[in-house]
């Protein structure tokens, strides 16, 4: 299996891959319009456009698009991430025309209806509202912020309620005039699909678009900083949050081995010691998240009011361990959890569409898989000691939701990483 790849004169990016004996595909359009690409006014309008986007267009109602993909057993979704907003269907081979179809119908043809606004306002509304009575998903968003204040890419993606309530027809339409230009957009296919078929059907429909490319996103800059919320609830849900590489850092999968070494499964330091020997808790895990420009290396544990003290020095004792001690047998068996999970999930055409979007959006090409191997297998237990022993240098951030008020703070907790 090989990867093809063409780029429009405006600007359109194509990648696809025949995955020989499927009989499905998965198609898409991954677009450079996440929630760090949005002003402060503009907070929760990449997740809202996505909303939209399925309520109607010149074309299709609602119930339309959704019998469109549905009636030939097929599925349709959408996310927005905090760099990325994606439409991607799921269908049999004889109907990627279809899906094709109707992915670029929503993307380019959307009508924003403001009846519809209002009934999806009420949506979102009840989404975030959702989050916040989910302590193990909002917390999360406060780590964010603690990391990146005052910038975009520390920003929630669903926005306030206050700024839901109050978008309209023309903010959408403002958004997509910045950000859904050809110049940001990759349509990606895997499974039963024919480049060169795909690519006449971009131009004949992505082709008279003008060349657009939207406003460069602010950098980010960690900071740091302690976000608590005390409330009554049955567990502390405790965060950590570090800097970590970016997608196109020397140090990125080295930050990948480190993590899951640390607590990436049942095997790992923090779920041996803080779960396994001292039950402190019945949840915990590391792992490390990139963006374009930085990372956030992320831990969690979910425990009680009693115990957030001993689990919260443990856990920074385990780190500060980690970066002495890990053996080459448990960077070796990071490594094996990295490269299985990665070629298991080339299996789906849906994980292999959304990861070469991925990679041609950070790379302009899609590395051969050998070459990632490749990559993986030259960290070395050096190089991972040598990156534990950092965590921290540029400061911590800690979020907290529950019964925290016996969790030590964060200066506290960041002396016994420099101890």
């Amino acid at each position: 299996m090989t990867t093809e790849s063409h780029t429009l004169s405006n600007g359109l990016r194509i990648v696809t891959e025949n995955m020989p004996g499927l009989k499905s595909a998965s198609v898409g359009i991954w677009i450079n319009a996440g929630g760090r690409h949005e002003r402060i006014e503009q907070n929760g309008i990449a997740h809202f456009l996505e909303h939209m986007a399925f309520k109607g267009t010149k074309r299709r109602n609602a119930l339309q698009i959704a019998e469109a993909i549905e009636d030939v057993g097929g599925y349709i979704n959408a996310y927005t991430s905090r760099e990325t907003t994606a439409y991607y269907a799921r269908v049999l081979e004889n109907d990627v025309p279809l899906a094709l179809d109707v992915i670029s119908d929503i993307v380019l043809n959307s009508t924003f209806d403001p009846r519809e606004m209002e009934v999806e306002r009420g949506v979102i509304l009840q989404e975030i509202g959702q989050v916040f009575d989910t302590p193990d998903d909002i917390v999360f968003d406060w780590l964010q912020e603690a990391a990146f204040p005052d910038q975009p890419v520390g920003r929630s993606i669903l926005g306030s309620a206050e700024r839901v309530g109050a978008f309209g027809r023309d903010d959408l339409a403002t958004f997509v005039g910045e950000r859904y230009g050809p110049g940001e957009m990759i349509l990606s296919a895997a499974g039963a699909v024919d480049h060169d078929a795909i690519v006449r059907f971009a131009e004949k429909t992505f082709g008279h678009l003008p060349p657009r490319i939207g406003p460069v996103a602010q950098p980010a800059r960690f900071v740091g900083g302690e976000w608590r919320e005390t409330r009554a609830l049955e567990q502390v849900h405790f965060t950590l949050g570090f800097e970590a590489p970016s997608y196109r850092d020397a140090d990125f999968y080295t930050a990948q081995i480190h993590a899951s070494a640390l607590g990436g499964g049942m095997s790992s330091r923090l779920f041996q010691e803080l779960r396994e020997r001292r039950g402190l808790c019945y949840s915990i895990f590391a792992q490390s998240g990139a963006y374009d420009d930085t990372g956030l290396m992320t831990i969690y544990a979910g425990t009680s009011a009693e115990q957030i003290g001993s689990l919260a020095e443990v856990t920074m004792d385990e780190i500060v361990r980690a970066g002495r001690d890990l053996a080459p047998a448990e960077i070796a068996r990071a490594r094996a959890q990295m490269k299985a999970g990665l070629l298991m999930g080339l299996e789906s055409p849906s994980a292999r569409a959304e990861r070469m979007a991925r990679l041609v959006a950070i790379w302009g090409r899609v590395p051969d898989i050998d070459e990632t191997i490749a990559r993986i297998d030259n960290v070395t237990t050096g190089d991972v000691r040598e990156f534990g022993a950092r965590m921290g240098a540029s400061g911590m951030a800690m979020a907290l939701y529950g019964p925290a008020d016996l969790a030590p703070d964060l200066d506290s907790l960041r002396g016994r990483l420099a101890a």
